[in-house]
């Protein structure tokens, strides 16, 4: 090993990293996510401290500095601390801290800070993140909307930072000499065309979106809509009825406590015609007429077959009726019938242009099934008038702006290029409002707001859809979305100018070589990004198409060489969908591989989902490492391109609450494996040579990590870091029959691996806790027959009689179970033998810890050894392992917070024995 080892290949603040990554999620205002939507974007905390991590030397590397382990914890532990403050949103924008991170970097810089690069650059965070710790950011994408998000975040405000306003209002209020901090200046003058294009907009169409006359009840007068509520109709098939029947999910408009709302529909049958009332307060809401078994006539009651719907919406008779309109109050929403949503107006709105291109993406676009085939037939007339005339203000815009520039003093290009830039923010609030803006938009009953179209990754067909109005107030309205866009370029601290360019990572990486490459992959057939984002494609391309010709060239976004096991891409074949991504992402390696500098790591994203997890193993959890397809792809391809795995991290970025309550106890949202280049001459081993140094290093790594209190539910991914290491330092496993092994094989070694050092940590224990844990691991807390607990108490030189004795197990007619935390006596209460087991003080802390939080615990903890201490810590680690491989999700929760908690409650612990001088 010719290189020193970076700080990420040893050791991570895992906890802190994950829990300011999770709560990120909830953080919105300046934020770069509502900069522009983008699919499973990663957190800027994960990115940031990978790329930290990756550039510092971990103190081992410096004996000379660092001479003994204990000083070298202690400065890793500095190091710890530094990313600790860097992960926290408070802090993004610290320049005294980022100084301080950027000095660590430098400090052991070989000759220059080396710039980075990300090849699948996606929402941008980790350019972003490269280039607020200092460095030089380079992105490639193939989708040009990601490019241009890239573009918005690390190219246009470190262009034009610390450059003043050049709009007319700005500079009349701030004068020639106004000093600029960052990108405050583009912001003032992207509110101001922003505000600009709205009125505009106002003029030429506003007619479209009228006032609404209010009843006597609310005052009367004049209110703006927020929202007209539509259900899609088809003609009902009973001859006797023959109503255009409404398709609609409910008739609820408002679940508030005090503000209850809903809407009656009334038939006529002998018009044949369905009017809607509405009434407000609770009262008998009639049920939905659709959901996925089928529509129900709302005048007649017929059931009607999806397969009817679907074939009407085909023969373009679908169609739409309004049932209600939300109007702006000066107490809150009003609820008003269909009579005064003046909805002439939306019928009046006839587009002059509209998007071309077909929906793709069968699996996560389910609307073709229904005739709406185009991405026009996403959007009511009404909202392509709208969506259109925003577009096409965005040139107008550019153009007042660069005459406004010129005014300053401003060359001619130079206010083309500004007015451009200007032009990008614009066009993301258009995008921003088609994503309200569309007819797959609901009205959220319990929050009195319009959802957005992308609530989940997918297009799905919505029945009753809520039309927002881009002039009001409220959601969905144009300045709002302008707003966004501004407290990004507002909050944006611009770095050295980066760039991002439209790539196919499959031919290569742009930008040359030396590059410290961190990136987050397609994950096989988990996302159509070119599928999904089509969907803004089309009005950014109308918006921009000549200031990035080359960018907005195709019609819409390029698919066939996009990353990804799409089986329809490859008319149906599987199989030539799975070999089109093994082979293009090993080349993507071997690109990565040339690309990347020899002194730092490389760094991999990958997404990892629980329906990956359970694809084996009858729902248990045993085989999470290797029973995942992409997974097992994704290690297979970077060893193939040369790479040895040094390093995995468990990364659990989309997790919300805690995990008992989500099911994803046992499961990374994102693993980060880190790599190097391995040597063109490694040699090959046996299988028995892999055996023999993977049980030899696997088990220090494991106790290191254990003494760094990983959290349980990290362990078995972080396991498989120093595991693969041992299986990819090589050219080959060879087998005994001469064949490769296969990272699948490899996986399960280091499984077994595990499973064999968690077990053999039972052998510190006393002989009580033996018991309780094989049994625990056969049974759980459940019954089983004496005859089994008196062979097994046996083997492990005890009794059934002496546990029942100490209280941990009940014994009664021929059968036996270990006793529940909540059956347990209160810590006082217990034989001082029971006080010494060590699945006792595990328990007793556990319950402690769930009833009365860390000092709870640790009343528990300062009344043990330090020795009976550690083992409890290893029993809990082991504990956790068994409970989630059996699925028991609250169990497992239980061990985890225990072993997270576990440095805080021994630090309570020591200040209750020098308070309360405990002996032990």
């Amino acid at each position: 090993m010719d290189y020193k080892r970076k700080l990420i290949e040893v050791s991570l603040p895992l906890e802190a990293i994950n829990k300011e990554s999770a709560r990120e999620k909830s953080i919105r205002h300046g934020h770069p996510s509502t900069l522009h939507l983008w699919w499973s974007r990663k957190p800027l905390a994960t990115a940031r401290a990978v790329l930290f991590a990756s550039l510092v030397d971990d103190p081992s590397e410096h004996p000379e500095l660092f001479p003994t382990e204990e000083m070298q914890d202690k400065e890793r532990q500095r190091l710890f601390d530094i990313i600790e403050k860097l992960v926290k949103w408070e802090n993004a924008g610290n320049e005294a801290l980022l100084v301080q991170a950027r000095g660590e970097i430098e400090k052991y810089a070989v000759n220059e800070l080396p710039p980075v690069l990300d090849p699948f650059c996606g929402g941008g965070s980790i350019p972003f993140e490269a280039q607020r710790l200092g460095l030089k950011a380079y992105a490639g994408d193939l989708n040009p909307v990601a490019v241009l998000i890239t573009k918005a975040m690390i190219e246009i405000p470190a262009r034009f930072s610390g450059m003043p306003p050049i709009n007319p209002q700005a500079r009349a209020k701030l004068g020639n000499d106004a000093k600029i901090k960052g990108a405050s200046g583009l912001a003032e003058d992207v509110a101001y065309y922003g505000r600009w294009m709205r009125d505009e907009a106002y003029e030429r169409i506003g007619k479209f979106y009228p006032e609404i006359d209010l009843p006597a009840e609310y005052g009367g007068g004049k209110a703006s809509a927020i929202a007209w509520i539509w259900a899609r109709t088809v003609k009902c098939p009973n001859p006797a009825c023959g109503c255009e029947m409404p398709l609609t999910s409910e008739f609820w408009l408002s679940k508030k406590k005090g503000k209850e709302a809903w809407i009656e529909p009334v038939a006529d049958r002998t018009a044949k015609t369905i009017v809607y009332k509405v009434h407000k307060g609770k009262g008998d809401v009639p049920d939905g007429t659709v959901d996925r078994r089928g529509a129900r006539c709302a005048a007649c009651g017929m059931p009607v077959g999806l397969d009817y719907v679907r074939a009407e919406a085909k023969a373009g008779r679908m169609g739409a009726q309004l049932m209600a309109v939300v109007a702006e109050g000066k107490n809150g929403r009003i609820y008003l019938p269909p009579e005064y949503g003046k909805q002439e107006a939306a019928y009046d709105a006839v587009p002059q242009w509209e998007p071309e291109g077909e929906l793709f993406g069968k699996a996560r676009v389910n609307v073709p099934l229904y005739g709406m085939t185009k991405y026009a037939d996403l959007f009511t007339s009404r909202q392509l008038t709208a969506l259109t005339t925003f577009c096409d203000l965005i040139a107008e815009a550019r153009t007042k702006a660069a005459h406004d520039a010129e005014a300053t003093g401003m060359d001619e290009a130079s206010a083309k290029a500004y007015a451009d830039a200007i032009g990008v923010y614009l066009a993301f609030a258009v995008d921003k409002l088609s994503d309200y803006c569309s007819s797959i938009c609901t009205w959220v009953i319990d929050r009195d707001t319009i959802a957005h179209t992308f609530g989940r990754q997918a297009i799905p067909m919505v029945w009753d859809y809520a039309e927002a109005n881009p002039f009001c107030r409220s959601t969905g309205n144009f300045l709002s979305c302008v707003e966004w866009c501004v407290r990004f370029l507002k909050n944006v601290v611009p770095g050295i100018e980066g760039r991002a360019v439209q790539n196919d990572a499959m031919k290569g990486m742009p930008f040359g070589k030396g590059f410290v490459i961190s990136t987050d992959p397609p994950y096989y057939d988990n996302i159509g990004y070119s599928d999904l984002s089509d969907f803004f494609y089309i009005w950014l391309r109308r918006s921009l198409k000549d200031v990035y010709p080359e960018l907005f060239s195709t019609v819409m976004v390029p698919k066939a060489q996009e990353l990804v096991a799409t089986p329809y891409h490859f008319e149906g074949d599987r199989d030539k969908a799975r070999r089109f991504f093994e082979d293009g992402l090993i080349r993507v390696f071997k690109n990565i591989r040339e690309a990347a500098s020899d002194e730092y790591p490389v760094t991999i994203y990958y997404a990892f989902k629980q329906s990956e997890a359970e694809a084996d193993g009858d729902g248990e959890h045993a085989d999470i490492l290797h029973a995942s397809t992409g997974w097992e792809t994704m290690l297979t391809g970077l060893i193939s391109a040369g790479f040895a795995i040094t390093g995995t991290w468990p990364m659990r970025t989309e997790r919300k609450g805690r995990p008992v309550a989500n099911g994803t106890n046992a499961l990374a949202s994102s693993i980060v494996l880190v790599c190097r280049k391995r040597p063109e001459d490694a040699p090959p081993a046996s299988r028995r040579q892999f055996i023999s140094a993977l049980h030899r290093e696997l088990s220090a790594a494991l106790s290191d990590m254990q003494s760094g209190n990983i959290p349980p539910v990290d362990l078995a991914q972080a396991a498989i870091g120093p595991g693969m290491g041992v299986f990819s330092r090589y050219s080959a496993v060879l087998e005994a029959d001469g064949t490769p092994m296969t990272v699948r094989s490899a996986l399960q070694l280091i499984n077994q691996e595990l499973d064999a050092y968690m077990a053999s940590q039972e052998g510190e224990m006393d002989a009580h806790s033996r018991f309780c844990t094989a049994w625990y691991e056969q049974f759980g807390m459940n019954e089983a027959d004496y005859g089994q607990a008196d062979v097994l108490s046996r083997a492990k030189n005890t009794s059934v009689d002496k546990l029942a004795a100490l209280d941990v197990l009940a014994s009664s007619k021929g059968k036996v179970r270990l006793l529940r935390r909540d059956e347990l006596k209160p810590w006082d209460e217990l034989h001082n033998d029971a006080k010494g087991m060590v699945w006792m003080c595990v328990q007793q802390m556990a319950r402690a810890l769930e009833k009365n939080g860390e000092d709870g615990a640790a009343s528990i903890a300062a009344r043990i050894s330090a020795e009976t201490a550690e083992n409890a810590r290893s029993l809990a680690y082991r504990l956790y392992m068994i409970a989630d491989r059996k699925g028991w999700s609250a169990e497992a929760y239980a061990y985890n917070a225990l072993v997270v908690s576990w440095p805080s409650i021994q630090s309570k612990a020591a200040d209750k024995r020098k308070i309360e001088q405990i002996s032990i």
